[in-house]
């Protein structure tokens, strides 16, 4: 069984989600002032899952890891936006404890974490998965999918991963980095369209 909370953080309402399996709890792309909320809320943590390196994602990483010593787990390729803070937006460095390459399954005390890498948005951009949900981040929403004009997206890349997610057989429940849910056949039928716009 399954239970996920969400709140839009910060002022790109950035969605973080708290993610419970079997009473374990994930944070996933703790962004802006997450800090505070995550605390209220858990109760047996045990790791921080970003989906991409971008600030608005990865703002309260390092404060929520020193809270509850617990790894950070992040795609390898946008490592260098948590150590660095490349658009000079003062988020708080952090280190990946986990650097997650490419298509990875992981187990996280003993639930099963799986990442999809559909680099484009940024070179890391993920989706992961945890039972029958994907947490997309920037990668698709609902009916729309992540920017791929600023520094380090790549817009080839981004068509290259849409074609990957067009390839998924199972109709898993997404939940995105902004905005609100939707599933995968649901987006599945309107991305072709923005294969075009790229």
């Amino acid at each position: 069984m399954i239970k996920i909370e969400q709140k839009p953080c910060g002022l790109y309402m950035a969605n973080c989600y708290i993610v419970e399996v079997d009473g374990k709890e994930f944070i996933i792309d703790p962004g802006v002032d997450a800090t505070q909320w995550v605390k209220e809320r858990v109760k047996n943590p045990v790791a921080i899952l970003n989906t991409h390196g971008h600030f608005d994602h990865v703002w309260s990483n390092q404060e929520l890891k020193e809270n509850f010593n617990i790894p950070i787990y992040a795609p390898k390729d946008d490592i260098f936006m948590l150590l660095n803070d490349p658009f000079s937006q003062g988020t708080p460095s952090s280190r990946a404890d986990v650097e997650v390459v490419g298509d990875e399954k992981l187990e996280i005390d003993g639930v099963e974490v799986r990442y999809f890498l559909f680099p484009g948005h940024t070179p890391g951009c993920s989706a992961i998965l945890i039972e029958d949900a994907l947490f997309s981040g920037d990668f698709i929403f609902k009916n729309s999918i992540g920017r791929v004009d600023f520094p380090y997206s790549n817009p080839s890349d981004m068509k290259k991963s849409i074609e990957k997610f067009l390839q998924f057989k199972e109709n898993y429940k997404v939940y995105p980095g902004h905005g609100e849910s939707t599933d995968v056949f649901s987006e599945q039928a309107s991305l072709p369209a923005w294969l075009n716009y790229i």
